[in-house]
């Protein structure tokens, strides 16, 4: 697969990646491991998609939006993983949604839920 080194020196932000695995025990019982980190340090770059929705009420601000990710196509991600993405000294968390492949590069729809 080859990589596109121009579009990489775009990616300035870095991304942790974990998501829940299945794993047998030594008596043979599948378990569900959460949090299982797979990526460390991925660059990347995230990008808004579309503008924050506001939920404000009396006792809460709520946010809800959805960015996308943009990082080499050599990383498998998967739906549902859980993202941490790190720009300067902010960090965010993420869900991934299905991943978009380009031969260079893939796309990911991340959303964010949060309060203010």
């Amino acid at each position: 697969m080859r990589r596109n080194r121009l579009a990489e020196r775009y990616y300035t932000d870095r991304a942790r990646i974990s998501r829940t695995e299945d794993y047998e025990t030594t008596y043979g019982e599948t378990r569900l491991q959460p949090d299982l980190l797979i990526y460390d340090g991925v660059p990347c770059r995230i990008s808004q998609k579309v503008l924050a929705v506001n939920g404000q009420t009396e006792t809460t601000n709520r946010i809800a939006y959805e960015t996308k990710l943009f990082l080499s196509s050599q990383y498998k991600i998967k739906q549902g993983d859980k993202i941490a993405v790190t720009r300067g000294l902010s960090t965010r968390l993420y869900t991934a949604g299905e991943p978009f492949l380009y031969a260079d590069h893939q796309e990911i729809s991340l959303q964010r839920k949060d309060n203010a």
